[in-house]
């Protein structure tokens, strides 16, 4: 930071005599230190020098005048066990715990609503308190807070669920496995994931159930909801909401073995009940979780839950990074936000640990007409879903007739002759196949389902009675048919030929903010999983149930995860990732195209290739940064590495590419691309970019590694300018200083984004209670300079503040982050 002389001075506006006291601050976070900054009489010229000194930064949107309560993440600067111990530094629990209550009494006396409850201090230091809103800033002035959380809602990552009865269950429903290559694992390679534990930190898990009994010893995990020894699902009867099955789904795509086979059907699971009823939790238990799986030894941990924060520095996705430093591997879903980019949330948005996105299995098109009785046809017809060929090529087979069933809910099914039938349904307000289901039950033999709005509706796998989709038009003419007298119907399907694997729309993409990284980093099959699930009916406790999401896709990479871990002891957790994404499987949309890498990552993961593996990129995908255009041809090197695993000398041939832009990038690597057996070697990059001949934006590409037939394909990106206008929230303010004369503050700021706010407060000297003077709506980039009229404030604060001498502050907010910055100090006489 820098300091500069003021320059024009538009006048602003006094809010009020004074504010409000004892409501605004700001934690200061690193450099604690005051400059040096001059203390000044009022009159006499003033200007501060040295440095800025950096207050914490407040993450999510608050009220500060509200009197409401919020529960906050708070995280201190004295880093946490874990972190300590990857800085090579020593942090021992009780050194950390008495700092820690030192910053919570001081947080006692500055915001005396604060009510505690976690605290944290292997994988993050800190600690939740419910606070009133008007009481954030001066609890985020105590010395030794770094930055401030939202305590936000993490919800299981689900879309659909549909529960199916142990007696339907066949071999060929539970087929993602295979698909990914685990058969090949257990059968020709020998791993199962024997010896290795996975940590699922969810809504709990039905550890009764016939397929994961074998999966739990007597210590089960822990339940972060009601505080106890018991993770199990949250039963029917629960007061506080709906019932629960999403941890037992996850589970069981991880570790089952009965009548259906997880991934790594031997691994040893703990359960961590994070989400509570209805499968909503929040951030202050995720933390916790995520910590205790760390000391509790696991080797894996599974979180199929998020938000809509896509910050890498959001609490949850710190705890991550630091538990995958310490050797245990983290997978995340990317979330269910798709198809739109910048849609991924936290904790996918963790730099280290493993996010996945959601993919639909290979499936049979068809093609679909339908005519009702007066012969129209309706062109907009498609196939949206089934359980089986055979009952939907039973369509085929003469005349049904057909009744409206409106909106397809159990009342408005209920007491309409159904059987033998075609049920007629309107989209809306009930899931898809949860309408097919009602019909189902009423003895229909299929449905069509027209659209409410204009558009394309979804394909949804799985629907309980063959049914069929068509456009809001057909829809309203088929039922004007119907009211005509001609109630019949005829269908003619045929085969369309096999899709290749195809990622879920569903399915968030990518990239992260301020990191600017790729996600996901791989996908894996999310759509129609079958797995186990608690059916909370005493009579019949165990089912199971096809569900999808990037819940139900990370679990997959989760028990992949557990295989490579039994399988090659000596791999670090990047090893471990870098090996899923080396060998991941490119793919392609129905068109033939490849899917962008913010859609699918590396590709989806192939369990059995990534055990085998006989090198390694590192990592697994590659952000070349950010490139400005008013700066020309910038030139950066960077660099990756290569480890040859097998026990011979390896010649790669490497080549760089851009999807587009290649005009304007040009990337020279290195020569040397020799690696001896056993090795790993450097291969250094020179990025040349032009970026006043490009577009903002972000340019996608691939770095392609080749020895003999094998190939590696590292997913690249680049940027230019910020697109998308994302911010880096360390750093709206780049410089800033005052000037105090004659009872008016001459303030110089220079902003390196567009913000929304500004705040200027003066503090006391212990920065424990202030008054706001003056508030800025949205300013652009760059210098600014404000003139302040303090006079009907300054001569009052001796009575209202008493200090030795007072701090004059700044906070400045955009998209919902707020930074607060001391310019200096002063004194009155």
């Amino acid at each position: 930071m820098q300091l500069r002389k003021a320059l024009s001075k538009p006048i602003l506006i006094l809010l009020a005599v004074l504010l409000v006291f004892g409501t605004m601050g700001f934690s200061p976070g690193q450099g604690q230190g005051k400059g040096n900054n001059a203390n000044n009489n009022v009159g006499d010229l003033q200007t501060s020098s040295g440095d800025l000194q950096r207050l914490g930064t407040i993450h999510g949107e608050f009220d500060h005048e509200s009197e409401g309560p919020v529960t906050v993440i708070v995280e201190l600067t004295e880093r946490s066990v874990l972190a300590a111990k990857h800085n090579n530094e020593q942090q021992d629990r009780g050194d950390l715990a008495a700092v820690r209550q030192s910053v919570m009494d001081d947080v006692s006396e500055a915001a005396p609503s604060s009510e505690f409850a976690r605290e944290y201090d292997y994988v993050f230091s800190g600690f939740s308190v419910e606070v009133k809103q008007n009481e954030l800033r001066s609890l985020a002035a105590v010395d030794g807070i770094k930055a401030v959380y939202p305590n936000v809602e993490h919800q299981a990552e689900v879309i659909e669920s549909t529960e199916i009865g142990a007696h339907e269950i066949s071999p060929n429903m539970m087929d993602s496995a295979p698909h990914i290559g685990a058969d090949q694992a257990w059968d020709e390679l020998g791993y199962t994931g024997e010896g290795v534990t996975v940590a699922v930190l969810d809504t709990g898990v039905d550890y009764t159930h016939p397929d994961l009994e074998h999966a739990f010893n007597d210590y089960k995990g822990y339940d972060f909801v009601d505080n106890d020894y018991d993770p199990q699902e949250t039963p029917a009867d629960d007061p506080r909401g709906d019932s629960t099955n999403h941890g037992s789904h996850v589970a069981g795509t991880i570790a089952a073995n009965g009548a259906i086979k997880g991934v790594a059907p031997d691994a040893t699971l703990l359960a961590y009940r994070v989400l509570g009823p209805g499968g909503s939790g929040t951030t202050e238990n995720v933390v916790k979780g995520i910590e205790r799986a760390v000391e509790d030894g696991a080797d894996v941990m599974n979180l199929s839950l998020g938000n809509t924060s896509n910050d890498p520095d959001f609490a949850t996705s710190v705890a991550l990074d630091t538990a995958m430093a310490d050797g245990v591997v983290a997978v995340a879903s990317n979330g269910n936000s798709g198809p739109a980019d910048w849609t991924v949330g936290s904790p996918g948005t963790s730099r280290d640990a493993i996010s996945v996105g959601a993919t639909q299995l290979p499936y049979m098109m068809y093609d679909a007409s339908v005519s009702t009785q007066s012969g129209h046809a309706y062109d907009t017809s498609a196939v949206m879903g089934h359980l089986g060929e055979d009952a939907l090529m039973a369509l085929n087979e003469g005349e049904f007739e057909f009744e409206y069933v409106g909106l397809g809910s159990a009342d408005e099914v209920d007491g309409v002759d159904l059987e033998g039938k075609i049920a007629l349904i309107e989209r809306g307000e009930y899931p898809f196949v949860e309408k097919a289901e009602n019909v189902a039950a009423a003895g229909a033999v299929g449905a069509v389902i027209f659209n409410n709005v204009p558009g394309e509706q979804p394909d949804v796998p799985g629907m309980a009675v063959p049914t069929i989709k068509m456009s809001q038009d057909n829809g309203a003419l088929m039922l004007q048919e119907l009211e005509d007298g001609n109630n019949t119907v005829s269908f003619d399907i045929s085969q369309a030929g096999m899709t290749g694997e195809l990622v879920a729309d569903f399915s968030s993409r990518g990239p992260v903010t301020e990191t600017w990284m790729i996600k996901p980093d791989v996908s894996a099959p999310g759509v129609n999983i079958v797995s186990t699930v608690p059916t909370h009916n005493p009579d019949q406790p165990h089912a199971y149930a096809s569900m999808q999401g990037t819940s139900m896709s990370a679990p997959h990479v989760a028990g992949a995860a557990a295989l490579l871990v039994q399988a090659n002891s000596g791999w670090d957790t990047q090893d471990v990732k870098g090996a899923l994404m080396n060998t991941a499987e490119t793919l392609y949309d129905l068109d033939g195209n490849r899917y962008p890498n913010n859609t699918q990552g590396a590709g989806s993961i192939r369990v059995a290739d990534a055990i085998t593996t006989e090198t390694l990129m590192a990592p697994g995908s590659h952000s070349f940064g950010t490139f400005e255009k008013e700066n020309g041809r910038q030139v950066e090197r960077q660099h990756f590495e290569i480890q040859n695993l097998s026990d011979e000398r390896k010649r790669f041939d490497m080549e760089v590419e851009f999807f587009d832009g290649e005009d304007h990038i040009k990337v020279n690597t290195s020569n040397n691309l020799n690696v001896n057996p056993g090795q790993a070697q450097k291969v250094n990059m020179n990025v040349q970019v032009d970026a006043s001949g490009l577009e903002g934006g972000y340019y996608e590409g691939l770095i392609t590694l080749t020895h003999d037939d094998e190939v590696i394909e590292i997913p690249t990106i680049l940027f230019v300018q910020d697109p998308y206008e994302v911010f880096q929230i360390d750093d709206l303010l780049d410089f800033g200083n005052f000037e105090l004369n004659n009872d008016i503050f001459d303030v110089t700021l220079g902003f390196n984004y567009d913000i929304d706010y500004v705040d200027f407060v003066i503090y006391d000297a212990g920065l424990t209670a202030g008054a706001g003077i003056a508030t800025v709506g949205a300013q652009p980039e760059g210098e600014h300079d404000y003139q302040i009229d303090a006079s009907g404030v300054l001569p009052l604060l001796p009575g209202v503040l008493p200090s030795d001498y007072y701090n004059f502050v700044v906070f400045v907010g955009k998209d919902g982050a707020e930074e607060g910055w001391v310019l200096g100090e002063f004194e009155l006489d």
